[in-house]
Parts: C-alpha cells; sequence; structure tokens
C-alpha cells in the first residue's frame, strides 16, 4: 500500500502549546465555574484559532442578539421590556470574557426563570380550553421575522396560537385516520368535538414535558453552556464547547459501539433534529432518514408514540435508543414540511457498516464498475483495522479483474473523515505528487503527498459528489480535478468545509479525548487548501458536470452561514496533470445535451425551490386552509421524490465474488438489497453512467487495464 509522502509538514506545537497555556488555571483564581469557563474559552479562542474574531463591542454585540436567539428561539418567553432592560449589557460580553463579573448571564438567567413560569401559567390556562378551525387567522413559524412580543397579551396570543397550531395537526391527522378507517367493520365514528378534545389532550402532555424540562433540566449549567457555544460559534461554525456530557455522547458516537440508529442529533427551538446519519447504520438503511430532518414523536416498536417536543438531545436519545432487534418508530418531519412514521429495528454500531463496496453497471455501451465509500474511515490504533484506502484498492482490483472500462466514486453523502487516508486513496490514481495544502494561523505552509509512482488504476475515472460531500470529500474530489485525472460529477459545488478541528480540555488536564472536567473545546486550528492554490472552504468544489441537487434549495452548506471563514488562496503547488485527461468542455456540451431534452434536473431545481420558500410563509390556523397547504406540500414534495426515481431500472449487479460474503448475513444481504434497488432507480447515477460512456469514448483516454 502506497504511503503518503510528507513534503513539507509544519508542526503545530506551538498553536497547541499556547492552547494549553491557555487551559492552566488562571492566576486570580476565579470564583466560580463559570467564569473559569468564559475565560478559558475565550483565551483559546484569541489564542489558538486559526482566524479569530476580536473579542470587542462589536463581537460583544453579535453575541447578544444570537444568544437571546438561543435561549428563547421563538421568541414565547421573554418580552420586550426584558430585552431593553438587558441592552446596557450588549457591549459588557467582551468584558466579561476577559475577566469581568458574568452580569449578562445572571441577570438574563434570573429573568428567564421567572418568566418560564409565567408561560407555563399561560400554557396551563390556554389548553384546558377548546380551539376551533374555522375562523380565519395565520401563524408566523419564521421567528426571525417576528420581534419579542410587545407585552403580556401579546406574549399570550403568541402562545394561543401555537398551542391551537399543534393541536390543529393533531386534529387533522385524526380526521384523516378515521376517514382511512371508516370501512373497517369495528369502526366507530366520533365527532369534532371528541377529536379535538383528543388532540389537545396530546398537545397538553407533550407540553408538560417540555416545561419540565425547561424547568428542571435545561438548567443554569445548560444555559451557561448554550452561551459558550454561541461565543465559540461566532468564531466559525465548526469550533464548538462541548460540556462534560456531550463530550462523553461525542466520543461514545465516534466508538461507534452502542444501540441505536445510527444518527446524530441536536436541538433546535423545542425540536429534535437530524444533524447527520452514520453511512450503513439503522436510520441510513431506512432510506428515510436524512440530515436536516425534524424528529417530532417516537414510539416503542407498536406502542403509542411519544411527543418528543421539548426533549432535549440527551433525554431524545434515551427513549430512541434501545435494546438489539427492538423497533423504534420515528415520525420524521422533512425539510418541506411533510410528515412519516419509519420503523427502525435498532442494532449495534459498528465501524464497520461504512465499509467501501462495488457494483457493476452495464449500459447499453459499457461495463461499468462502481465504488460506494460512505467515509474516509481507518484505525490507526489497530493495525489490522479497516482502512478505506486498503478496501477501495481492493475494490479496484476485483473491478479491473472483472474487465470494466471506467470506475465512478461515490462519494455523495460522505462527511470526511481521515486525511491520511484521503492521500493514500488519490495515490491509487495519479503517480506522485501533492494531494492537499494545509496552513495554520501564522501562515505557516505545509503539503502532503504520494511519493509512489505505481499507479494502480489509470483507466477513466468520475468521481460522484452532491452538496453533503464534505471536508476529507473535498479533498479528494478536488485533488482529482486539479490533476485533470478524472470528471466530478454532481450538485453545483460540495460543502464547503475546509478547516481542521482538534479538542481541547477545559479545566484539568484532559482524559486523553480532549475532555477536561470542564468540558471540552473543539478548536478550529488550519485550513485545507486544493493543491491548486485554492481553498476548499466556503466555495467547496465545483463540479465539471453539474445536477441539481436535492437539497441545493435548502440552504444548507457552510456557505450559508453567516460565520463561516472566508475563501481564499495560497501559492499553486508543483504538479504534473494526467497526460492522458479528457475534454471536459466536449463532456460538458454532451450532458448539457442531453439535459435539455430531458428536463428532470430542471424540474428537481423548480420543485426544490418551491419547498424551500414553502418553509418561509406562514401558516393558515383554518382547518379548510391548512388542508390545502399540507396538500400542496405533499404534492410538490412527492413530484420530487418520483422525479429522483427512473422509470426503467438501470442494470446493477453484484460482483459474483462478493455474493457469498453478502448472503452469509441477512443483515448484510438486506443493506446490499437496499443499496442495490436505491442505485437502479438513481436519476443522478444514471446521468453519471452516460458522463462514464463519454469519457470512455473520447480519444487519448489511458488504456484498460
Amino acid at each position: 500500500m502506497r504511503k503518503p509522502h510528507i513534503l513539507s509538514l509544519a508542526l503545530i506545537g506551538g498553536i497547541v502549546g499556547s492552547v494549553f497555556m491557555a487551559a492552566m488555571p488562571l492566576n486570580d483564581d476565579p470564583p466560580t465555574k463559570n467564569e473559569t469557563i468564559l475565560r478559558t474559552v475565550g483565551m483559546m479562542l484569541e489564542q489558538g484559532h486559526y482566524s479569530p474574531k476580536k473579542i470587542d463591542d462589536q463581537f460583544s454585540k453579535e453575541i447578544f442578539t444570537e444568544y437571546l436567539k438561543r435561549v428563547d428561539p421563538s421568541k414565547r418567553v421573554l418580552l420586550e421590556k426584558d430585552i431593553n432592560k438587558l441592552r446596557k449589557y450588549e457591549t459588557k460580553i467582551d468584558d466579561e470574557v476577559h475577566g469581568a463579573s458574568l452580569d449578562f448571564f445572571k441577570t438574563l438567567d434570573e429573568i428567564y426563570k421567572v418568566r418560564i413560569v409565567e408561560a407555563e401559567d399561560i400554557y396551563k390556562e390556554l389548553i384546558n380550553k377548546p380551539f376551533t378551525f374555522d375562523k380565519e387567522e395565520n401563524i408566523e413559524l419564521d421567528w426571525d421575522k417576528v420581534d419579542f412580543a410587545a407585552n403580556e397579551a401579546d406574549r399570550k396570543d403568541r402562545w394561543r396560537k401555537y398551542l391551537k397550531w399543534q393541536t390543529l395537526q393533531g386534529f387533522n391527522d385524526l380526521l384523516d385516520q378515521q376517514e382511512k378507517n371508516k370501512d373497517k367493520n369495528d369502526f366507530v365514528a366520533k365527532n369534532n368535538e371528541t377529536l379535538e378534545q383528543e388532540a389537545r389532550a396530546k398537545v397538553k402532555k407533550a407540553m408538560d414535558k417540555y416545561f419540565d424540562r425547561l424547568k428542571n433540566k435545561f438548567d443554569e449549567n445548560e444555559r451557561f453552556a448554550v452561551l459558550v457555544n454561541t461565543i465559540t460559534n461566532q468564531m466559525d461554525p465548526h469550533t464548538d464547547f462541548f460540556p462534560p456530557v456531550e463530550k462523553r455522547s461525542f466520543d461514545e458516537r465516534l466508538s461507534g459501539r452502542f444501540f441505536g440508529i445510527g444518527a446524530l442529533l441536536m436541538q433546535e427551538d423545542d425540536k429534535i433534529k437530524i444533524r447527520s446519519v452514520s453511512a450503513g447504520g439503522p436510520a441510513w438503511k431506512s432510506g428515510e432518514i436524512q440530515a436536516n430532518d425534524i424528529i417530532l414523536k417516537v414510539a416503542q416498536g407498536a406502542g403509542e408514540p411519544e411527543d418528543i417536543t421539548g426533549f432535549t438531545t440527551d433525554d431524545a436519545v434515551k427513549v430512541i435508543r434501545g435494546a438489539e432487534g427492538t423497533e423504534v418508530r420515528l415520525t420524521i418531519q422533512k425539510p418541506d414540511g411533510t410528515q412519516k412514521v419509519v420503523p427502525i429495528i435498532r442494532a449495534e454500531l459498528k465501524l464497520d457498516e461504512t465499509f467501501a463496496r462495488s457494483v457493476i453497471i452495464n449500459s447499453d455501451k459499457h461495463k461499468i464498475g462502481l465504488i460506494d465509500l460512505p467515509a474516509f474511515y481507518a484505525d490507526f490504533n489497530r493495525p489490522q483495522a479497516a482502512r478505506c484506502s486498503k478496501d477501495v484498492a481492493k475494490e479496484v482490483e476485483k473491478l479491473k479483474a472483472e474487465g470494466v472500462e471506467g470506475i465512478i466514486l461515490d462519494i455523495r453523502d460522505n462527511g470526511g473523515g481521515s486525511l491520511q487516508e484521503v492521500v493514500n486513496m488519490v495515490g491509487l490514481f495519479i503517480k506522485t505528487g501533492p494531494v492537499v495544502q494545509i496552513r495554520d494561523r501564522a501562515g505557516r505552509p505545509s503539503q502532503m503527498g504520494d511519493n509512489d509512482p505505481s499507479v494502480l488504476y489509470d483507466g477513466p475515472l468520475v468521481v460522484l459528489v452532491n452538496e453533503r460531500s464534505a471536508s476529507a470529500s473535498e479533498i479528494f474530489a478536488s485533488a482529482i480535478q486539479d490533476y485533470k485525472r478524472g470528471i466530478v460529477v454532481g450538485s453545483s459545488s460540495t460543502y464547503g468545509k475546509g478547516t481542521v478541528q482538534r479538542a481541547f480540555p477545559v479545566g484539568g488536564q484532559g482524559n486523553g479525548s480532549g475532555a477536561g472536567d470542564l468540558g471540552a473545546v473543539h478548536l478550529t486550528l488550519q485550513k485545507y487548501y486544493r493543491i491548486n492554490g485554492g481553498a476548499t472552504q466556503l466555495k467547496g468544489v465545483e463540479s465539471d458536470v453539474v445536477l441539481t441537487g436535492l437539497y441545493e434549495a435548502y440552504k444548507m452548506r457552510e456557505k450559508d452561514s453567516p460565520n463561516a471563514l472566508i475563501w481564499d488562496e495560497m501559492p499553486k503547488a508543483n504538479y504534473q496533470t494526467w497526460q492522458a485527461a479528457p475534454d471536459v468542455a466536449l463532456l460538458q456540451q454532451k450532458s448539457k445535451d442531453r439535459l435539455a431534452a430531458n428536463n428532470v434536473f430542471k424540474a428537481i431545481e423548480d420543485n426544490t425551490n418551491i419547498l424551500a420558500d414553502n418553509r418561509k410563509t406562514s401558516r393558515s390556523l383554518e382547518l379548510a386552509k391548512y388542508k390545502v397547504q399540507l396538500k400542496e406540500i405533499k404534492d410538490v414534495s412527492n413530484k420530487v421524490r418520483d422525479l429522483t426515481k427512473l422509470k426503467n431500472d438501470l442494470s446493477v449487479e453484484n460482483l459474483q465474488g462478493d455474493l457469498g460474503v453478502i448472503n452469509s448475513d441477512s443483515l448484510k444481504k438486506d443493506r446490499n438489497d437496499f443499496w442495490v434497488k436505491y442505485l437502479k432507480k438513481d436519476v443522478y447515477l444514471n446521468e453519471t453512467i452516460h458522463v462514464m460512456d463519454d469519457v470512455i469514448q473520447q480519444k487519448g483516454m489511458a488504456v484498460k487495464n
């Protein structure tokens, strides 16, 4: 196996040393735990962050605004007069980071505890009265469009509308169930008053739990952690503060061994959102769970669904995890507003679920290999553990033995992983040269590259990406593109994460995983750059052949974060492009001609734009209009789903040599069958195959192996 050659690796010891110095106890022996955390984190940011913002009055104003959003996102707790009272601290938070008393947090926290009790009283009063859904009124669910409540009456009306909205959704679901079951022999119809009462009772149960968590679990420590995370995130989206409990959960996820669904959760407003899905895990295998989905309810098998509105991530994890082989049913809400119940069988989540795998695709013209790589995995602590570069090399060898005429490497939804494995993998397809450039906060450059002149595969190569291909995936795609070694096909650009983070302890000496007794900071230390000099940060990698992605309209990439680090450049590395490079301009024109004759990707773009815009509109609280809005969303969502599926299956087959292992385990067989079935209907893969056909047919390409 070829080893990466470090051309001029710049050590980051100086940065690491300064950060650990920042984590040492302060000379003035701060009297409180929170002051220790805030001052230590502030010093880490200023002394260690790759590109720290100045922690000054302007920074303070930004934290003031953002923290209020995070602590009261729906603006149903605090009042306008509370905000006015807090204004005097708007330019003082930077002083508190630098050692002043934590007056802003203390004052806000005291106000917040009072307002939570008041809000609970309002809720209890309103939820005991029936709602009617025949009056024309709307609720605004885009909280950025509303100010904090002007007075107590305004706040009470907001709670009324919110509770009515929650009840309306449940009421409509009950109506739909009744309509669906009306022809059953044992069906007993219920009047609307009874259905409304049942819907309202479920809302009450959920809201009781919501307020219980606000009062008893979203305590001072949790609220302070939100403040610290607001400060770290202001530097960039990937610099995070983890309290000790969250850090342990983070480490557990990285270890990859527990019984669950294989998804990382995050709390947003009073909802639990899917942050990422582990490739190969139960959630991923369902085919229905993606990042940015919201989990509304959780049911244990066929049991009664539990509304998890207001749950913390820890509480949500507790009800979602369970014994291996048991079923959990999630009611999820997609970004377009549609809802679906997804049954999932819990399993032990292991890293080997993310291994590379391959299939053979027979187009009308050529025999093509596809290698799927869900993550750039590696375990350097165990010499015999799987590494993606070795596994991909094995898949390449198998495909070559099958006589494929081109290879598609599918790294869609691949969120990254080991940098060294990226270097190893690029080395499979080029001779020698740099793969990635790195720069630290002092401006010191370094390179990592391949020094093995052998090339495992020199035939036609296409890299398939989407807007969720991030970090290490972007390094791989950019290197293949810069060397002109292959063609990148997919979304207009990849995610755009070109930064490197490392965990540092806050308090104590750390436990080896980056966590101290007060938590940890994942600190951005470096940036990645392409060998052509451009950063992968912010811009990502632009595809040679663009196929509109399903999530481009939702503005979820790095460039859509207001705190993302900038795109910039460094000097171009010294490298030689592939001599038998494909004619990109010709490939682009041929694809353009095909897409003009088949408007599927234009239709995907138009309809996903409709769904994205729909999220910004208010919702009717009148039943008839609500049903119309809901149907419109579902119709467009179903149309998008249909557009992504081919009418005629692609010819996708497992390699004969793999079938023995696949069929030896029922779980492996189920996972494989789902994957192959998905590929056969994949409209994105279909056009990628056409591109590969064109690449193979171009003259001057490297000979087949």
